[in-house]
């Protein structure tokens, strides 16, 4: 019998597995030594399809992944408060009056993005802390398959054939929710908002902690009537599939209809993870690239060199025909926030023991 070398052997195994070695070191060599670490974007509801589209080249050309919380947009800033001592979020996307709510909590850092030039300066903080990112306004929506005759007034929302069937977002953890304060108070005056809440609050059925659930709530005729906001609603609508229009309402008969500008702001979450990439992000965001695709979502585009152009911002446009813009005063509304919240809670829900934060199942 013929000894076999254990060498030539080895040799043999070692030429014969060379080949792929070879192969899997240079697939290797094409790859990072470890994968980066993920961007975290705490976001409010609402700008999920404009995140889909844009996204991905994101990761693609940074190499790395973007880790996406979305809730309403109190929501996203109690938890980024929560976690205030050792943050776990890197960008927060969210609407007045808690983007300012953020910045006066200490939660954003300063980051002057070079993309921020063209935002006008009533438009973001003075000390780069955020910045308008897509602007929107406030609305109303009915299922027009249901509601066959609009309301055009506050009052017809007091209307019999509404009860039961409306719904808002929870102020104290949705700025749309919150949005229905503001509208109220300015159009009214305080007292007379929060006694038009409460006479409103026995034809609501339920109230959300976000308010993008509303949108599919009404589509299914579980309500007739919500708030919203005008971006979320023509997106929902179009893109979504949902039955569902914007509508603005006049505080009288013969009046014009009215709302405020609510837009989406942004901002780094200070002593992030990954603050590097979380600039980066901000930069991407607020790009002419990215902002050109804004009007694809029914926003406009936060940068005032990036136009409101095609289908879809004439669509905006159409909408907002007719309609006033009355302006706000966020650092009253600031000052205002806490003990409206709490007025809300005593006056207008009470002791009703209505749902406050119904959301969607998983």
């Amino acid at each position: 019998m013929t000894k076999t070398n254990p060498h030539r052997t080895t040799v043999r195994a070692v030429r014969k597995l060379l080949p792929a070695l070879v192969t899997v070191a240079a697939f290797g060599a094409a790859l990072p030594a470890h994968a980066a670490d993920p961007v975290v974007l705490y976001t409010a509801d609402g700008l999920e399809n404009l995140y889909k589209d844009v996204l991905p080249a994101f990761e693609k050309k940074e190499g790395v992944k973007v880790a996406i919380v979305t809730a309403g947009s109190g929501e996203v800033v109690n938890r980024a408060t929560i976690e205030k001592d050792s943050p776990k979020a890197d960008v927060l996307v969210t609407l007045p009056p808690f983007i300012q709510q953020a910045d006066q909590a200490g939660l954003l850092q300063a980051y002057q993005s070079a993309n921020y030039k063209n935002v006008p300066a009533i438009a973001k903080a003075p000390g780069g802390t955020w910045a308008t990112f897509v602007n929107n306004y406030f609305s109303f929506a009915v299922n027009p398959e249901v509601v066959k005759t609009q309301p055009k007034t506050f009052a017809d929302l007091l209307h019999p054939d509404y009860t039961g069937k409306i719904a808002y977002s929870n102020p104290a953890t949705a700025g749309d929710g919150m949005a229905v304060i503001i509208l109220t108070t300015s159009l009214m005056g305080e007292d007379k908002a929060f006694d038009y809440l409460k006479k409103l609050e026995q034809s609501a059925k339920f109230h959300t902690k976000g308010t993008g659930y509303l949108d599919v709530l009404l589509s299914r005729n579980e309500i007739s009537v919500a708030n919203g906001d005008l971006q979320m609603d023509l997106d929902d609508a179009a893109n979504g599939g949902l039955s569902l229009k914007p509508i603005f309402l006049a505080a009288e008969a013969g009046g014009q209809p009215s709302t405020f500008q609510l837009p989406y702001a942004i901002g780094l979450i200070k002593g992030g993870p990954n603050q590097a990439e979380g600039k980066k992000l901000i930069d991407y965001l607020m790009s002419t690239d990215v902002q050109a695709k804004v009007p694809d979502i029914f926003g406009i585009p936060g940068r005032t060199d990036v136009p409101l152009a095609g289908k879809n911002g004439a669509a905006v446009k159409q909408a907002i025909a007719g309609v006033k813009l009355i302006p706000v005063d966020w650092t009253q509304v600031m000052a205002k926030k806490a003990d409206w919240t709490t007025r809300w809670k005593n006056d207008v829900i009470g002791d009703s023991g209505k749902q406050l934060e119904v959301v969607k199942p998983k």
